[in-house]
């Protein structure tokens, strides 16, 4: 959540968390058609908004860092959809976003605080029309540990920030769960994400 941090992240050369789509994400690929609105809470330097938008749908990406911003207008002009990805500097505690008025809302590894936590993700609910999809991928509680015995890049420090299955389905009870899973992934993404880490992945419908 602070801003300063992800500016100066987002300013280092490259794009720190690769450029390709989170592996959960593209597994849905079927899921997501040209034209769909898709809101993306924390989108970073633009990865899943931009191929998103890549695949012809409307994306607004948001985030709190300009410099993450940036190269996420790059990415989608990179890949022919820069006038698909609209990036937008602001607080995803703070939806600058309609209700009701999204196809899908994806949100991969936004980690807030506990005393925002709930009310953004309920946030992120009411943005979705009735039928929309929710796709949400985070670290578990037991990342902490993967961490410290086998070294993995990533995640937030400590376990305020860290989420659970139980958590996360209070958090959007009002949407009806298809998927809400705990697992361990190998990740490759970029070079702030990489190696074995302990995941949550939900799968729900307005």
């Amino acid at each position: 959540m602070d801003p300063q941090f992800w500016e100066s992240r987002y300013a280092e050369p490259g794009y720190g968390y690769g450029t390709a789509p989170n592996a959960f994400l593209a597994g849905l690929a079927a899921r997501f058609r040209p034209g769909m609105r898709v809101l993306l809470p924390g989108d970073g330097e633009g990865r899943n908004g931009a191929w998103l938008a890549a695949r012809g749908c409307e994306v607004l990406s948001v985030d709190l860092a300009v410099s993450g911003l940036r190269k996420a207008r790059r990415l989608a002009e990179r890949l022919g959809a820069a006038g698909r990805l609209h990036a937008v500097r602001a607080d995803v505690t703070r939806p600058p976003w309609r209700e009701g008025a999204y196809d899908a809302v994806v949100a991969i590894y936004v980690h807030l605080p506990p005393a925002v936590r709930a009310a953004a993700h309920r946030a992120w609910a009411a943005a979705l029309r009735p039928g929309g999809l929710l796709v949400l991928e985070a670290f578990d509680r037991d990342h902490e540990r993967l961490r410290r015995t086998l070294g993995t890049v990533g995640g937030p420090p400590g376990e305020a920030l860290l989420y659970t299955p139980e958590m996360l389905a209070d958090d959007f009870a009002g949407l009806e769960i298809e998927r809400l899973e705990r697992l361990e992934v190998e990740l490759d993404e970029g070079r702030w994400h990489r190696g074995r880490s302990a995941v949550i992945r939900l799968l729900a419908r307005a």
